[in-house]
């Protein structure tokens, strides 16, 4: 990728990358541990290992609408941690407790992109009052990047491209495909990847729980 020196910032990181560039990159995908906490045991050893992390990736996946005026709420929220990723169907109120407690937790950072709508559709579906939680797409753009997606994010500062193949399936199905799970869990561990990559460029704010809050 070639970029003028006034593309760059002073790291040395392009401050934009193009469609082009982003389709040269090799492909990666989440390789390691994805778990369905589906059961009360899933959920208490997703929860014990929730509580382990200072830092965990946050996505959310909804059903796609085709129509006009059509809209659904989230199907499925990730979670990556160090270990492992794991997805929480939305179908059963019996996830929701894990869930407020994580996004309630003042200890345990919640990153990812575009959080802002994530939590506000999360509230109607149950009520929690969130507590350190930093956008990333926030902190690129406080940082003089345009792009701010998370797959533009990722080829700018990983030097990854993250494939979209599943990302207009139904997230509703009681049963999540290898694929689904795959592509879910990788959004999450991007989130938490980009995450570390900001922070070992002292890209965050100093506190870093409130100033790079999800932009409403």
């Amino acid at each position: 990728m070639k970029t003028s020196a006034r593309d760059k910032r002073q790291d040395g990181i392009a401050r934009s990358i193009s469609r082009d560039d982003l389709a040269g990159l090799p492909i990666r995908r989440y390789e390691g541990r994805a778990c369905l906490a589906a059961t009360a045991h899933d959920l208490e050893d997703a929860l014990a290992d929730i509580r382990q992390e200072r830092v965990v990736g946050f996505d959310t996946e909804t059903r796609p609408a085709f129509r006009k005026g059509e809209s659904y709420l989230p199907c499925l929220a990730q979670v990556a941690t160090a270990r492992a990723v794991y997805l929480f169907q939305l179908r059963g109120q019996e996830v929701f407790p894990v869930l407020a407690e994580l996004l309630a937790s003042p200890r345990i950072v919640k990153t990812g992109v575009a959080l802002a709508h994530d939590l506000r559709q999360l509230k109607l579906l149950f009520p929690f009052n969130e507590k350190n939680v930093i956008d990333l797409g926030s902190v690129a753009r406080r940082g003089g990047h345009g792009q701010s997606g998370v797959r533009n994010l990722a080829g700018i500062f990983l030097g990854w491209r993250i494939p979209k193949g599943a990302r207009t399936s139904n997230w509703a199905a009681p049963r999540l495909s290898p694929a689904q799970m795959t592509y879910a869990a990788t959004d999450a561990w991007v989130c938490r990847e980009l995450f570390l990559r900001f922070e070992s460029l002292g890209l965050l704010p100093a506190n870093p729980g409130n100033p790079a809050a999800p932009e409403s």
